[in-house]
């Protein structure tokens, strides 16, 4: 067992040379806290802060960790701002649809603090970047809402060394933490401590699939920024060792004690994330394989009056919102279950469709295994049908 000691860390980053006469009327509400003073803003101007994803918690930690005078910010994010994003991301807004995600950052950011210096990634995170970009930075802050990249980066960070703040969001509930494999003192752990192993794949909905409340991005985006500048500086005490769970229904914070795992393997290199977090089952791809319509090829069957079962296996409150006309409703947990096998047809055949394509091939390799084997599946879900055949449905 590590050591589980709290406290101040030391100041990850040297102070800077000098605040001008226009920094120090800037962050004068800082300088007069006696724990940040001078000392610490010249620190927050030194420092270089990477904040992985420009969107639901990268908005806010961008907007105030730039708001707080950190030096050097970088913005990795290789999406471009759609509407749905402006529920939630509010560092971007209506003139900004279209554009890229961490272009339409930079461009906020110089509107809250002009002495910012802005690195934009306009880049997917991979194996082939992931050292390269994290090198030159002193923190990273993860607000990434997949495993496969949550496992990335923490591996990135250990191998060179780099303290790392995460964080997470999905409908009401949000998580924070701090992960630093060389914190001194007998303090290193990294994100595998708390989470050796992905869950399987379905079992955790993304933010797209099951919602976010838009505000909950503040309130963890916030926590982000307080941690990195208690590390920064070297205040406080940093979440080192310990996870905050907040409940905004509940309006209630938890705290879990997180301690070094002595079975958590050395990480000595990155491996296929893809694969170790199966972004679906093997069982799913098989049954997708040959099994997948396009959305041209579904209204063909629809045009030429085919006698066929369309099956939505999303959930109800996503059916309200968008469907394809004909389909019935089966959410997939019943067909995995196997209790809504007998409400399936026998005697024709059966088009499986969810959001995006996913949960819809999961549901497949359970029907092939249950002996409809002609069923197929849409590829790219409701989205794809939106977008190629009737433009005129709204997505979500």
């Amino acid at each position: 067992m590590s050591d589980t000691r709290g406290g101040a860390l030391p100041p990850l980053v040297e102070p800077a040379d000098e605040l001008t006469k226009d920094e120090v009327a800037r962050y004068s509400r800082h300088l007069i806290i006696p724990d940040v003073g001078v000392e610490g803003q010249k620190r927050l101007k030194n420092a270089k802060v990477l904040v992985i994803g420009a969107g639901g918690l990268g908005s806010p930690a961008l907007l105030y960790l730039a708001a707080a005078g950190v030096g050097t910010l970088g913005t990795i994010d290789f999406d471009v701002v759609d509407e749905s994003n402006l529920q939630r991301q509010i560092i971007h807004g209506q003139s900004d649809i279209g554009k890229p995600k961490s272009q339409s950052a930079k461009e906020s950011i110089a509107e809250v603090n002009p002495f910012v210096n802005v690195v934009v990634h306009s880049e997917h995170l991979s194996n082939d970047n992931a050292l390269d970009i994290f090198r030159d930075y002193d923190l990273i802050l993860d607000g990434t809402d997949n495993f496969a990249t949550r496992y990335l980066v923490n591996d990135a960070a250990v191998i060179l060394g780099k303290p790392y703040v995460w964080g997470s969001i999905f409908r009401f509930e949000g998580q924070v933490s701090v992960f630093w494999e060389d914190a001194p003192d007998g303090r290193g752990l990294n994100y595998r401590d708390l989470y050796p192993e992905p869950p399987p794949p379905g079992m955790v909905p993304s933010c797209a699939e099951g919602g976010v409340l838009g505000v909950l991005c503040a309130s963890i985006g916030s926590i982000m920024v307080n941690e990195a500048i208690k590390l920064i500086t070297g205040i406080g005490e940093p979440l080192l060792g310990r996870l905050i769970s907040y409940d905004a229904l509940e309006m209630r914070y938890r705290e879990v004690k997180i301690r070094k795992d002595p079975e958590t393997p050395k990480i000595t290199e990155l491996i296929d994330y893809d694969s170790f977090c199966g972004v679906v089952s093997d069982e799913a791809s098989a049954a997708a394989a040959d099994a997948t319509i396009t959305p041209d090829e579904l209204k063909a069957m629809f045009d030429a009056g085919k006698d066929f079962q369309l099956i939505d296996v999303r959930e109800p409150h996503e059916y309200e919102i968008v469907k394809i006309e004909g389909a019935k409703l089966i959410p997939k947990d019943r067909i995995l279950s196997g209790e809504a096998l007998s409400e399936l047809p026998q005697d024709k055949p059966i088009v499986l469709h969810c959001k995006s394509g996913a949960r819809s091939a999961e549901a497949l390799a359970a029907l092939h295994q249950a002996g409809f084997s002609d069923a197929t599946h849409l590829g790219g879900g409701v989205l794809a049908w939106a977008n190629q055949v009737d433009p005129s449905l709204p997505t979500y």
